[in-house]
């Protein structure tokens, strides 16, 4: 998201974009790492995002990792979450492992915010952030649930690289399943998917995706 977030400071500074009226729901934070701690989502986003633009920081929210009683941590969230009317724009990755936010395999379609288990392939995926090491990315973390999410009035998941193909496609074509987390965006009446080439090598139904990018009305902004 880094590139995302790169563009929307260029156009605060570039064109004025406004975030003074703007509230933030980051979908998930580490268990057990301080907010301080250059590894946390919290300090990630103040560093790429929040300290770039003109946001309020109270107006900025991520699950905390830190809390001594994690359940009622994770009920205040989604309290806060509906305090502020819901959320408007869900912005999503999707993990290897098919995951948005951390809802790794099996977790419940209407699922809320809670801690969960990381699985292998997450703890290398990111890894980077961590030296490299996998060993080093903590096991458990905070997510928004996969409910929570499709609660958004509208879902916008990005994927770039050959390495999200085949479960990209899994998530778009294939079943909905607990098994893949990411799949329950097809529940989602208001969701738009935007890749790379190399992300949607394994489309079956790429004809189709490019005859409707290329004649319906919804997409013509995105083509001009």
């Amino acid at each position: 998201m880094e590139r995302v977030y790169d563009r929307l400071v260029a156009k605060h500074q570039g064109d004025g974009l406004d975030f003074s009226r703007c509230r933030t729901f980051n979908l998930d934070e580490y268990i057990g790492v301080p907010s301080e701690d250059e590894h946390s989502y919290r300090f990630y986003m103040n560093h790429h995002l929040f300290s770039r633009v003109n946001i309020d920081l109270a107006n900025t929210h991520v699950p905390d990792g830190m809390a001594s009683d994690l359940h009622a941590g994770a009920a205040g969230y989604e309290q806060l979450i509906r305090e502020a009317g819901g959320i408007d724009v869900q912005l999503l990755g999707i993990g290897e492992a098919g995951h948005i936010g951390f809802n790794e395999p099996l977790s419940a379609l209407m699922s809320r915010t809670r801690e969960k288990a990381l699985t292998p392939v997450t703890r290398q995926q990111n890894a980077a952030m961590f030296g490299g090491n996998p060993d080093k990315v903590p096991k458990r973390a905070v997510t928004m649930g996969v409910g929570t999410i499709l609660d958004a009035r509208e879902l916008l998941l990005l994927a770039t690289g050959a390495a999200k193909a085949s479960i990209l496609a899994k998530a778009v074509e294939g079943p909905i399943t607990a098994m893949i987390s990411a799949s329950a965006i097809q529940l989602h009446p208001s969701c738009k998917v935007i890749i790379d080439e190399e992300a949607a090598h394994e489309l079956k139904e790429r004809d189709y995706y490019n005859w409707i990018f290329q004649n319906e009305p919804e997409w013509q902004e995105f083509r001009a």
